[in-house]
């Protein structure tokens, strides 16, 4: 990597855009500022005595910038905000104060990049975290409804919610208040559209995924049990390319799976996990773990999906089964809480992800 002759802070909003420029040469400040729009940010920073480095926090605006600095032959630094270290004094921000503290972080070499995804896989990531969102809102709806029935000292004990034959039992309620039966009614309309929304989404996903590049690696991890279609499509999304981390460990570390440490002298102590990175990542392994609760076996719907892949890749996903099912049934006997043992089973579930999908 060349050593930059100009460096760029870039406060990066909507409408507009502060930009420190540091001469590295001579230490000469300047400051510009742009509109929001891509292209003039990217010609401003083209523009400058090259080599050229810059340097903006990863935020809502997206990758579009770094991408179009990219295509520009500009180096450019997304940074991690979470990781941008910031006075415990200063109580003075401003857009010009936050460029020329991001100039001068990139100068030293303390901002810690983030990883800038494709179009393609930004577009992916999007629709994954669609659905997740709509799937968020039917579950809040569906409480709301069910809620509202119990007030009104209705339950439903034949068998379980949310069935058809459960829509049906909702549809027969006449509530002894008109406001109340109009809430009702409302409520099951929306939880008809999200569930209608939900099924479009995931069509969308499936009919995707075999012509995206993340195919070979999806049909990887669908050799694991609990790992579909859609739980292996939000992974990809999420992750993107699993070669990129040299161990599974880091990749643990990346999800926020691995527990907070304290060291200080001789004393050691560790936490809860840390919880960095994708939610939506943590939360798919998360329930992808619970399914090795049961014994290790190989079922029809599992069996399809080992169909065409590799015997590597069928083997690793056995020694998952045999392993994680191992540490349920360890924990267990420790008298753990099963939500502290799902969390543990799926951070080694996250060392076999990234094991079944760097085979060749």
């Amino acid at each position: 990597m060349a050593k930059a002759r100009t460096l760029v802070g870039l406060d990066v909003h909507a409408i507009k855009v502060v930009a420190a420029v540091l001469d590295a040469e001579t230490g000469e400040l300047q400051w510009f500022g742009v509109s929001g729009d891509v292209s003039e940010a990217a010609a401003l920073c083209a523009g400058l005595p090259r080599p050229v480095r810059a340097a903006y926090e990863a935020g809502p605006t997206g990758y579009g910038l770094a991408r179009e600095l990219q295509r520009r032959g500009v180096e450019c630094v997304v940074a991690a905000p979470s990781k941008i270290p910031r006075g415990s004094g200063d109580r003075v921000k401003t857009d010009r104060r936050d460029a020329e503290h991001l100039v001068r972080l990139l100068l030293a070499g303390k901002l810690h990049a983030v990883r800038v995804p494709g179009a393609e896989e930004e577009a992916l990531r999007d629709l994954v975290r669609a659905r997740d969102a709509v799937r968020m809102d039917l579950m809040r709806c569906r409480h709301r409804l069910s809620k509202l029935l119990l007030r009104h000292g209705h339950r439903f004990d034949d068998g379980p919610a949310w069935t058809e034959r459960h829509r049906a039992w909702v549809a027969t309620i006449q509530l002894p208040y008109p406001a109340a039966q109009d809430t009702m009614v409302d409520a099951a309309g929306a939880i008809d559209a999200l569930v209608h929304r939900r099924d479009q989404l995931e069509r969308g996903i499936v009919a995707m995924l075999p012509d995206s590049p993340w195919a070979l690696q999806a049909g990887r991890l669908r050799c694991l049990r609990g790992i579909d279609t859609l739980t292996a499509a939000g992974l990809c999304a999420e992750i993107g390319d699993f070669e990129r981390f040299a161990r599974p460990g880091q990749l643990m570390s990346y999800l926020g799976l691995v527990p907070c440490e304290s060291t200080t002298g001789q004393q050691r102590r560790l936490g809860s996990i840390t919880k960095t990175g994708s939610g939506h990542a943590r939360r798919l392994l998360v329930e992808a773990a619970w399914h090795y609760r049961k014994a290790p076996r190989v079922g029809k719907a599992l069996l399809g999906r080992h169909d065409g892949q590799p015997a590597e890749a069928v083997a690793v996903a056995w020694s998952a089964q045999r392993r994680l099912h191992r540490t349920w049934t360890r924990l267990e006997a420790r008298a753990k809480r099963r939500t502290i043992i799902a969390v543990a089973a799926a951070r080694e579930l996250t060392g076999f992800c990234w094991a079944i999908t760097r085979i060749e």
